[in-house]
């Protein structure tokens, strides 16, 4: 084994973030350095010159000084036995670049301590150092000579029930964390009595599993009794009341990983599967919704943890009928209270927490990262979301007792879209082939399925921390490029069904993909791919390692699949087949037994159904009074409570520009400001038509009145969704996540009242079904801190996502206010009055709550509501709209003039507090003076007369006036409202970023001369300069280059394709091998993405496997030197090419990409000025300042010497058009805003913005009112067919 020293570790901000943290709890350290370790199993010596390759491929990241190894040393290495994935991928570039004899890479990272440190200090640290699940760490010169040592495999196991009887099993249920129930064990003992031997750990385990509370739903299919009256219905049955009275559109609904609906008819970009070549199909493009829940791995680890909860939903849309694809997603987390060390706030408390619960301000600093990180990597735009703090003392019969969030929610749902050839699976036959596709078995996630259905702290650490699983998103990336290319064969695919493995891995895909057809299967265990040689048969079948679906085949068309994998080098494994007896048999070929041999009655059988016998518990909570309350001190501690607070430290480090069909992100205006109300999705390239989805939740009102939160969260996702131009409240579909602590008093009962007011009630009225959803019963944290119990259990929470088809994507509503004509600001209340205060903001910051909550009283007037603002959007009367809800009327409009960075006066009447901080259900508008009349006439006519109030006008000067009787009563800054919003946005920003830029971007909230975004350009973007060109139908061909984890491939080729070129669709794998050259094609797209994961620098593993790889060097070299070539690279690919510059004449200048300088994946709308440069592709353009999407962890520039040089094509101005090194104007820190490149004949051009995302006007999240349907960004590709000719 050889060991290779690599970079440092620690940036110096890094550095010193993880000094204050571990000085948190050891206090003796004065310094800490870290550097990379490079472990290599090689077979035999490597050659000088293979040792020499191997150092530069070792050689990534920015420029670091050397580290020295002073101190105490702790050296963190990946298990023994196991291959984690940044050793597959690293593994695999090695050997694309010629270094076949190395067997594995793998990486640990050795940190050198200074202090004086006892052994208790040393054995903290190296706690806080390493992830247990899938790292040891190594003292006292410890080797890790047993890194790549295959260790002797685990073994089967059984429970003795025929010796010991119940009690053997009662006994293992504890100690395996199988949280069965009485019943089900009494079940289990009958069942294996009756075939005479006992059960094996593997049978049991999925066993429990398959029947956990959160697969099988037992609270939602249970019987109820509340209060010694018998209830006719279930809950699930009460949901599925909703789809019977409401079916239009409906697809599929309860029976497939996520539920699908009718859409519009639109082109699908599809990749021919003969020829690569990318072309448009005209079909009805069915969509489809699904929202999940990853509560309890989010409590556990919260980066994993949320993670996964992202990976987990992506893989439910992907594996939903016979396959399909997720468009958009959204996220959102619940706290308790964050206590932000020095920025607490006085409606903040702290009852404690386990020690094995990550803290609020843990969650929110960590979980946010891991869901936006494996949305980035897949390459899945993130568009909505929302973030609610709540903790409170409420009374009881024993005085008081805690309400909160100890137990997060971590909310991670999307919308996709399905071939409707594809929407529903098929029927699986007997010698139907099964295939696992994606990453190996590891021992990550074991038992997730019954630990998330338990009270956290029921289980033991050690369980809870085994069940919180680990993600790879690059290998479902590969996994989702296999589905891209069956779902391209339309009719012909190969797939009959697939499942996505989840909850109880493979023990539970399995079982399902053929109970679903009343078949059993036949599978050897040896035959799954495994990346731990220790791992038993159980923790093979039962462990819930991500990024792996089961997928049953076409029997003839195995051979065919396996060249599809191999294309995208996806690992899959053909495990075994369908059979027609309902038997399930998992042989052992290693061991030669068979761990699995059951019946499926017995796995799937139906264990004594759950039974609920409740009662209903009144409502006593914090009365509010409003005495003594002062206005301004509200005003500001309303905008700063996190619910209503600036969101921007969740939504930019998600990218929300990935695949080109964004119509509407959360940033609104030339200022970004994160207030839109939905999400919007076009259909495709070439309509208008899209997708819509939005949130509603108001959770804090259940402990006043359960049925009025789930309402009003229904009516929240509703006036959301309004601002959305959509086809009819009739073809809206939700998605209705319920959580409780079932088992509290009075929760088991405001669980059924309020399942039922939605599913029995409002949803038939409103004319709404709900096809989907999910429930979490164990919403509670329990825990003993020195003697005393302790627990915290949550409200009832239903978090609804609204979810409509879109008529025109362009005509989505926006808070963005306008100062600059005559204009109105109409309330719309739907309250009419009633001004509850109940559950309100202001009640929080107050410590209160209210016994009287705002409701959705009247069904009909809220549809008339709904209609109304669709109608008027129609016909081009609003200017702005924005619903009102957290923070009251007070908080919309103020998010209102943040969005157009002007000011407002508005007057109000009655109780001042009442009239700005309800949060009644409704709406502000802001509509041209001129129009003022017939707008309230058609409020009028809509018998809306008595909700709607002209309540003032939108000033150009920036301040917020209020009036009452014609006396000002409150008048203060924008600057300094809006710093107040965004300040808990700043601080945690701060302490999870770089502060600095933190500090930088606060502080240009001030700056009221900031005139936001603009364009000015030296060209017109509706002249179509290759129309004549294009006429003769003559196509040539660009290449769009793919390496696996690539992911903005599809916009890249539409833009190309919009510009008259046939793309076509390479991928690295086919040069690598030599099946495919570049010789055809006059053009190269290098697309963006995450590469290999970026595990060996961004971009650089990518160019390494070319650099170093005799066939794809002169392939490239080729191509290069051609005279007819031109090329572009674009993030991920700029950041490849510009490694390639000595293979590319003229290129040698260019920069090296490397982090940026906040520390942060930085996902924003930036201006860019282009250069005066010999590009071809920007020939015409110089001059021009322009808006573009930025989307990249590394795009500053480290240009050799420090010298900036080259042919400059992009610099990043402000909003003065001044080249700037700003943050956030300059969102990586290069030198000289440097962002893009071209060589010195200009063929060939690298950038880190992303023209392909935005050549198209509806794509821009703002754009200038003159510009027509092209983007100015599409006269670059149009540039390239001009030059081509």
């Amino acid at each position: 084994m050889l060991e290779l020293i690599g970079n440092n570790a620690l940036s110096e901000f890094r550095k010193q973030r993880l000094l204050k943290k571990i000085s948190g709890k050891v206090s003796n350290i004065t310094d800490i350095n870290a550097e990379y370790i490079h472990f290599v199993d090689v077979d035999g010596t490597l050659s000088v010159s293979d040792l020499v390759t191997l150092e530069k491929i070792l050689t990534y990241g920015p420029d670091t000084e050397a580290v020295t190894h002073d101190g105490q040393k702790i050296l963190v290495v990946p298990r023994a036995s196991s291959i984690s994935p940044w050793s597959s991928k690293a593994t695999d570039i090695a050997q694309h670049c010629g270094l076949k004899q190395i067997n594995r890479l793998e990486r640990g990272v050795a940190y050198y301590i200074q202090g004086e440190l006892g052994e208790h200090d040393l054995v903290v640290l190296a706690e806080m150092l390493h992830d247990r699940m899938t790292e040891r760490v190594l003292r006292n010169n410890e080797s890790a000579n047993d890194m790549f040592v295959q260790a002797e495999p685990g073994l089967l196991a059984s429970i003795d029930i025929i010796g010991g009887g119940k009690q053997a099993l009662v006994s293992a249920n504890q100690s395996m964390g199988l949280a069965l129930s009485d019943d089900e064990i009494d079940y289990l003992v009958e069942n294996f009595s009756a075939l005479g031997r006992n059960p094996n750990d593997i049978e049991l385990m999925m066993f429990a599993q398959a029947n956990s509370e959160h697969c099988r739903h037992k609270i939602f299919n249970a019987d109820w009794q509340i209060d010694g009256e018998q209830q006719q219905e279930t809950l699930f049955g009460m949901i599925k009341n909703t789809a019977k009275h409401s079916p239009k559109g409906i697809i599929s609904k309860y029976s497939d990983n996520a539920a699908v609906a009718k859409g519009s008819d639109a082109d699908v970009m599809i990749r021919d599967p003969q020829s690569r070549t990318y072309h448009f199909v005209e079909e009805h493009v069915p969509y489809l919704m699904k929202v999940e829940t990853h509560n309890h791995p989010t409590a556990i680890s919260p980066y994993a943890g949320a993670a996964t909860g992202s990976g987990g939903e992506i893989r439910d849309e992907g594996a939903t009928g016979k396959g399909s694809r997720t468009k958009a997603g959204l996220t959102g987390f619940t706290v308790s209270h964050l206590n932000i060390p020095g920025f607490e706030q006085p409606w903040e408390q702290s009852i404690g927490k386990p020690d094995r619960i990550a803290s609020a301000l843990d969650i929110m600093l960590e979980g946010p990262l891991g869901g936006a990180a494996f949305n980035n990597e897949f390459g899945r735009p993130n568009l909505t979301g929302y973030f609610r703090t709540f903790e409170q003392d409420v009374p009881n019969s024993k005085g008081t007792k805690a309400r909160g969030y100890h137990k997060p929610i971590m909310l991670a749902g999307g919308v996709g879209s399905v071939r409707p050839m594809h929407a529903l699976k098929n029927g699986i036959t007997p010698g139907s082939p099964i295939i696992v596709l994606g990453g190996p078995a590891m021992l990550i996630g074991l038992g997730g399925g019954a630990a998330s259905s338990q009270t956290s702290s029921e289980g033991s650490e050690d369980l809870d921390f085994a069940s919180v699983q680990r993600e790879n998103p690059e290998m479902q990336r590969r996994c989702q490029e296999v589905i891209e290319a069956c779902n391209a064969m339309a009719d012909d695919t190969p797939v009959i069904s697939i499942h996505d493995v989840g909850a109880g891995g493979l023990s539970n895909a399995v079982p399902e993909i053929i109970h679903d057809w009343d078949l059993g299967g036949r599978f050897e265990l040896r035959d799954i791919l495994c990346a731990d040689s220790s791992l038993s048969p159980m923790q093979i079948w039962c462990n819930e390692s991500q990024e792996r679906y089961v997928i049953a085949l076409k029997a003839d068309r195995l051979e065919e699949f396996k060249q599809l994998c191999a294309r995208e080098r996806c690992l899959y494994a053909h495990i075994g087949e369908a059979t027609e007896e309902e038997q399930l048999v998992l042989n052992d070929s290693l061991f030669d037994n068979q761990p699995i041999d059951l019946p499926m009655s017995l796995l799937f059988g139906k264990p004594p159904k759950m039974e609920r016998t409740v009662a209903r518990v009144d409502s006593n909570v914090p009365a509010y009074n409003d005495v003594g309350i002062d206005l301004k001190q509200a005003a500001y501690q309303v905008l700063q409570f996190p619910a209503v607070g600036d969101k921007s430290f969740l939504i930019h480090i998600g990218d929300r520009s990935v695949t080109g069909l964004v119509a509407r992100d959360q940033m609104v205006g030339p200022w970004q400001i994160p207030v839109a109300d939905v999400a919007v999705t076009s259909s495709g390239f070439n309509h208008n038509s899209g997708e819509a989805m939005s949130l509603g939740e108001r959770t804090p009102l259940a402990l006043i009145d359960g049925p009025a939160s789930g309402r009003m969260a229904i009516g929240e996702a509703l006036t959301n969704l309004a601002a959305s131009n959509i086809k009819g409240l009739d073809e809206v579909c939700l998605s209705a996540n319920w959580m409780a602590a079932c088992g509290e008093a009075g929760e088991d009962a405001s669980l059924f009242d309020t399942v039922e007011t939605v599913g029995m009630e409002l949803c038939p009225a409103l004319g709404l079904a709900i096809p989907v959803g999910k429930d979490s019963m164990s919403m509670k944290m329990a825990w003993k801190e020195e003697g005393e119990e302790k627990a915290v259990s949550s409200p009832l929470s239903l978090i609804i996502t609204a979810f409509s088809p879109v008529k025109d994507v362009r005509k989505t509503l926006t808070p963005e206010l306008k100062s600059d004509v005559d204009n109105s600001l109409i309330l719309i209340d739907m309250g009419a009055g009633k001004n509850r205060m109940g559950g309100s903001v202001l009640a929080q910051t107050q410590q209160m709550m209210g016994e009287q909550a705002p409701d959705l009283d009247d069904a009909a007037l809220f549809k008339s509501f709904f209609n109304t603002i669709q109608q008027l959007n129609e016909d081009d009367k609003l200017m702005a709209y924005h619903d009102r809800s957290d923070g009251g009327l007070w908080a919309t409009l103020c998010e209102m003039t943040f969005a157009g960075r002007c000011g407002a006066m508005i007057n109000v009447e009655g109780d001042v507090l009442n009239n700005l901080f309800n949060e009644e259900l409704g709406a502000l508008i802001q509509v041209d003076k001129g129009d003022e009349v017939a707008v309230l006439e058609v409020f009028k006519s809509a018998g809306l007369a008595h909700c709607v109030s002209v309540i003032g006008t939108a000033l150009s000067f920036q301040r917020i006036v209020v009036t009452k009787a014609g006396n000002t009563i409150l008048e203060e800054t924008r600057a300094d409202l809006q710093q107040a919003w965004s300040e808990t946005s700043y601080k945690l920003q701060s302490l999870r970023d770089n502060p600095n830029c933190a500090q930088q971007e606060y502080d240009r909230i001030r700056n009221n001369a900031d005139a936001g975004l603009f364009a000015e350009l030296s060209f017109n973007p509706a002249e179509n300069t290759v129309e004549a060109l294009n006429a003769s139908n003559v196509q040539p061909k660009v290449a769009i280059l793919r390496e696996q984890g690539v992911n903005g491939h599809v916009e890249m080729a539409a833009a190309f394709d919009k510009a008259g070129f046939e793309s076509v669709d390479v991928h690295m794998s086919e040069l690598i091998s030599g099946k495919k050259d570049l010789s055809d094609f006059v053009g190269l797209a290098a697309c963006g993405g995450f590469s290999y994961g970026d595990v060996l620098g961004a971009g650089e593993g990518w160019a390494k496997s070319i650099l170093f790889n005799e066939q794809a060097r002169t392939t490239f070299s080729d191509f290069f030197n051609r005279k007819d070539t031109f090329g572009l690279g674009v993030c991920n690919g700029c950041q490849m090419l510009s490694n390639l510059r000595e293979l590319i004449p003229g290129a040698q200048a260019w920069p090296h990409f490397v982090k940026n300088e906040s520390e942060q994946f930085e996902a924003r709308v930036v201006m860019v000025e282009i250069q005066a440069s010999p590009s071809i592709l920007f020939a015409g353009m110089d001059g021009s300042q322009m808006p573009v999407a930025v989307a990249h962890g590394e795009g500053r520039t480290e240009f050799k010497n420090n010298e900036v040089d080259g042919h400059i094509t992009l610099r990043y101005i402000d909003h003065d058009g001044e080249v700037t090194e700003q943050f956030p104007f300059n969102p990586n820190g290069s030198a000289q805003g440097v962002t893009g490149l071209t060589t010195d004949d200009g063929r060939f051009t690298i950038m880190m913005p992303h023209p392909e995302r935005c050549f198209k006007t509806v794509q821009n999240s703002w754009a200038p009112d003159f510009w027509g349907e092209d983007g100015a960004w599409l006269r670059m590709f149009r540039n390239a067919r001009k030059w081509v000719g």
